[in-house]
């Protein structure tokens, strides 16, 4: 009797149990099913993005580098004779015309010298006419005579070896330029080959640069060159090139190329470090976007064209029962925007814009940001650029 009553009172307590537990899994999946029903009916709001067009444009090819810029005219003035300097002709950093006076050696015992050597030139020039008199009338040898001749030239070159030690006592200014800064006082000692000062013709300049030798066959002769140099960092110069060296440097493998250009206003100095493009002949065509409509990963570079959808719920039109007053029409809703995200190849980088090497084509609308909250095939809202 006592097993049969313990029997039900299990019996009771696991159908109760059951019931408990049906009720609760019911209650959750009806709670789900309705909340599944929700989400399906639940419609995303679009992703406000920011769009541009690719654009087709014509950029020249080209080479980048290093250089420096040279006088086209550009030496050191040094003497070639020693001497106490008497008097210089030249301020610092002064324009200098071609054969000016710079400096003045002292030059006294060379005068004195080429007076001695005047005098002896005179007396060796009458000694010969009287001998080529007395020759003709065979009063004495032809011996005597040619040593007449040799004495006579024999004083000629010193006189023209003296004359030429005058001459360059003063040192003159080989060409046109602007004198720098020498450190030459008067009643300095110049030693034989002693720099005076530096002479430099700025009106036009050389840009030395060199290239690697694989890039040797896109150079020719009067090619462009653009460049700028730190002092003016938002303003290019251009340049041509003037000559191409006949080797490659075996050491590093380069090649040795000089430009030329117009220095009139005398802006750019020699030695001036530059970054320089060199410019293809011809331009070619190339597809660009903003560098911002590029998304990166491992898998590769992608941009999210924009494309035109049909409207995800069309209302129903009731059927007209009777005449109505006429009602304005309603505003033309704006057709609805997804995107498509596609693979692209890029290629070279100006500015801002990338080149588009395969993947898109001239005129075609692509997100330049808000790419982070987008996927494949979202929904989107074009925003104006700066919002």
């Amino acid at each position: 009797m006592y097993k049969k009553t313990m029997y039900k009172k299990m019996l009771l307590m696991l159908t109760g149990t059951g019931l408990l537990f049906g009720t609760v899994f019911g209650l959750y999946f009806m709670m789900m099913q309705g909340m599944a029903k929700g989400m399906a009916g639940h419609i995303p709001p679009p992703i406000p993005v920011t769009a541009t067009v690719t654009t087709g444009e014509s950029w020249h090819s080209y080479l980048t580098s290093t250089g420096t810029l040279r006088a086209r005219q550009g030496i050191d003035v040094r003497t070639e004779v020693p001497g106490i300097i008497n008097a210089l002709g030249f301020y610092a950093g002064a324009a200098v015309a071609k054969g000016e006076l710079l400096a003045q050696l002292a030059d006294d015992i060379e005068r004195a010298t080429l007076k001695n050597n005047q005098a002896h030139q005179k007396l060796a020039r009458l000694t010969w006419e009287r001998d080529q008199s007395l020759l003709q009338r065979n009063a004495i040898s032809q011996t005597q005579f040619d040593q007449s001749s040799a004495n006579l030239e024999q004083a000629t070159a010193a006189v023209e070896q003296t004359q030429a030690i005058l001459n360059n006592k003063k040192i003159t200014a080989p060409f046109a330029g602007r004198a720098g800064i020498s450190m030459i006082e008067p009643g300095d000692y110049l030693k034989e080959g002693e720099v005076l000062v530096t002479l430099q013709n700025i009106n036009q300049l050389y840009l030395d640069f060199s290239v690697p030798e694989q890039d040797y066959p896109q150079l020719f002769i009067g090619q462009t060159v653009h460049f700028s140099v730190p002092a003016y960092p938002d303003e290019t110069f251009i340049a041509t090139i003037d000559a191409i060296n006949a080797r490659v440097d075996s050491n590093t493998r380069n090649i040795e190329v000089r430009a030329i250009m117009d220095n009139k206003d005398q802006r750019l100095m020699p030695g001036m470090f530059t970054d320089l493009q060199i410019f293809a002949s011809q331009p070619r065509d190339v597809i660009t976007l903003p560098r911002t409509a590029i998304t990166y990963s491992l898998y590769g570079d992608s941009v999210y064209i924009i494309r035109s959808a049909a409207p995800l719920h069309k209302p129903k039109q009731p059927e007209p029962k009777q005449p109505e007053p006429k009602q304005p029409e309603p505003k033309q809703q704006p057709d609805q925007l997804t995107v498509e995200q596609i693979q692209v190849k890029t290629g070279e980088i100006r500015g801002k814009r990338i080149e588009i090497i395969s993947g898109l084509h001239g005129g075609e609308q692509v997100v330049d940001g808000g790419q982070l909250k987008l996927r494949n095939g979202a929904r989107i809202t074009i925003q104006p650029n700066g919002e």
